[in-house]
């Protein structure tokens, strides 16, 4: 579908959104902290996705209300998606009960995703706890484009992967910082984790701090070619935004809200925003979930 000249960008997006009752479960794998990786074919669902995008799941027939869940990876070829949560609430509790071979009611792909700029070289991305995903699903594309991507991740929970020491060097991070990622490291893409919760190899705080020691290592012509992509609790959005004011950054963050409908009907999910003309109501579902962080925590 084609926008029209004038036509508002988040009713020309509800055109590529696509109902699948019959998406089926190919497997969930689980880990500590009762989180869970679905894995699903959903074929148009899988070819539309891009990172930051999300899919509205009913996790059971007896329960009308779906719930919306990032993409952490999408797999055109296959029409496969994966998704990672955590066990929050009966509805998803019933969606971890879910086996190989039962079916579904999947809504998605929904919202606008991250859109890396192209005179930015550098992708720094930031993630906590379930926010995680759609970042992995953005460093998996910008791999694809050949784009350069570091990521930091932080969580209190028992990371959802099995840590392993980097063997990729990342400037400015504190000595015994060297559990990563496995499948970011694989792809070449270095990564560091941050913990309050003393898991061995993890940066003890904040994730943005973290994050402040590779950007103050770097020189400032490298530090000109980066832009953040972040994902997680608001507070830690939050503080990215200072993070990307402090050094001069553009900054792009998905915002996490609960929804009802996820289409943009019900407006449940809206959140100010300061556009040029002012402070608006946008719906974090159609209008994002990927907003500027300056839009969105102008004075935070």
């Amino acid at each position: 579908m084609s926008a029209a000249v004038g036509a508002d960008p988040a009713r020309t997006a509800r055109g590529s959104i696509f109902l699948d009752d019959a998406a089926e479960v190919l497997g969930q794998s689980e880990f500590p902290g009762r989180q869970y990786i679905i894995r699903i074919r959903s074929p148009r669902c899988a070819a539309a996705a891009v990172p930051g995008s999300f899919a509205h799941i009913r996790c059971s027939e007896s329960l009308p209300m779906r719930r919306p869940l990032s993409i952490m990876r999408a797999d055109p070829a296959r029409g496969t998606l994966e998704i990672l949560y955590k066990v929050h609430g009966a509805g998803l509790a019933q969606l971890a009960a879910r086996r190989a071979g039962d079916t579904l009611s999947l809504l998605g792909p929904i919202g606008n995703g991250f859109t890396p700029s192209p005179e930015r070289g550098h992708a720094l991305l930031i993630g906590g706890g379930v926010g995680i995903p759609p970042l992995v699903f953005l460093a998996e594309r910008l791999r694809a484009s050949a784009g350069r991507a570091i990521a930091f991740f932080g969580s209190e929970l028992p990371f959802p992967f099995r840590a392993r020491p980097s063997t990729l060097i990342v400037p400015g991070i504190p000595p015994g910082v060297i559990a990563t990622l496995p499948l970011l490291e694989d792809w070449g893409a270095p990564c560091r984790l941050a913990s309050f919760a003393g898991f061995p190899g993890c940066f003890e705080g904040y994730v943005t701090d973290l994050a402040a020691h590779y950007l103050d290592a770097l020189d400032p012509g490298a530090r000109r070619e980066v832009e953040i992509f972040a994902c997680g609790p608001t507070v830690m959005l939050a503080a990215v935004a200072r993070l990307a004011r402090r050094f001069e950054l553009p900054a792009q963050v998905s915002l996490e809200e609960y929804m009802a409908c996820a289409v943009g009907g019900c407006a449940g999910c809206a959140v100010r925003v300061q556009g040029p003309a002012g402070p608006a109501m946008k719906r974090v579902c159609v209008d994002g979930p990927v907003f500027e962080a300056a839009q969105v925590f102008s004075r935070s």
